[in-house]
């Protein structure tokens, strides 16, 4: 009798491939408690936890590596599925997940013990614990990650965002919002509230109606596109170490504005203002060098700084 998989070598199909047609045929389990399968990629296992709170939710997950997605729902829950992926059952069975809670503050928390990466033959796995994370629609959270994105759609509250090494995107964070990211980009969109937005390399984008606003980069672009409505609560700050700078502001908007580009960049404002020799530039004016002036009434001090590049401060 022909051996079927001496048969499939002798044609020429690689061992990868092999083992991915094997990988394929395999059979999902599942249970009341987890769910398990393999994938073409690792061995996966699923877990929740559920809690239920009343009106005030303080909220802290972390996993030391893997993405957050954080989303809201009207229930008076919190959800929290846990997808744990590793080489094989061995790799996936050293990651433990713990949780409490203690009235409406809960903690829930990934760890793993050992190595996270396994090496084999042209091919390497790395352990990890994705959150997918349901909560009521107004609450306090705390998401960290060693290696991974987070995301965060319409929660409100006093929101602590950070990731070791990854991208962080927010749709409509209220109230209070931080987010830093050791290398990734950074989105921030429909925005408000106190903003701070950190990362070591990667582009930022910020839209919404912000009352306080600092934003970092070591290298990237940022862009800010403020819309109507937005008061600006304290100065504001946004610096880049290398990269051009946006700033999008409605008709009507008030600021003292310093637009600092650098040695070599240039300023370039469709608002009127006023450059270091007190002369003023208006329209598409164009000028190397630190720029200065007031936007309608003045108020609070927008600082615009990039180490090289161009700042563009537009109306639309």
């Amino acid at each position: 009798m022909n051996n079927p998989v001496k048969s499939l070598v002798r044609k020429g199909m690689s061992m990868t491939k092999l083992t991915f047609a094997v990988l394929v045929g395999a059979t999902v389990v599942t249970s009341a408690a987890c769910r398990m399968n393999v994938d073409t990629q690792a061995f996966i296992e699923r877990e929740e936890k559920r809690f239920t709170t009343g009106a005030e939710v303080e909220l802290n997950v972390s996993t030391f590596d893997g993405s957050v997605e954080i989303r809201s729902w009207d229930r008076g829950e919190v959800l929290v599925e846990v997808e744990k992926r590793g080489q094989d059952k061995d790799a996936v069975s050293k990651i433990t997940v713990t949780s409490e809670q203690k009235g409406n503050r809960i903690t829930v928390e990934a760890l793993h013990a050992g190595r996270t990466t396994m090496i084999g033959i042209g091919h390497f796995t790395s352990t990890s614990a994705r959150l997918i994370v349901t909560v009521p629609r107004k609450c306090s959270i705390t998401a960290r990650t060693g290696d991974g994105s987070i995301t965060l759609d319409r929660v409100e509250g006093k929101l602590d965002l950070r990731s070791g090494d990854g991208s962080i995107k927010v749709i409509e964070g209220k109230s209070d919002l931080m987010v830093e990211t050791g290398d990734g980009s950074l989105t921030l969109d429909d925005v408000s509230g106190h903003v701070e937005a950190r990362t070591s390399d990667g582009s930022v984008r910020v839209s919404g109606t912000p009352g306080s606003l600092r934003v970092r980069t070591g290298d990237g672009s940022v862009t800010l596109r403020i819309r109507d409505g937005a008061q600006m609560t304290e100065d504001w700050m946004v610096d880049t170490g290398d990269g051009s700078v946006t700033a999008e502001l409605p008709s009507g908007f008030n600021a003292m504005v310093d637009a600092d580009p650098g040695a070599d960049g240039r300023v370039r404002s469709d608002f009127t203002l006023t450059n270091t020799s007190g002369a003023n530039i208006t329209g598409k004016s164009r000028e190397h060098g630190p720029v200065s002036g007031q936007l309608g009434t003045g108020g609070k001090r927008l600082t615009l700084r990039t180490g090289d590049g161009t700042i563009r401060i537009t109306n639309y």
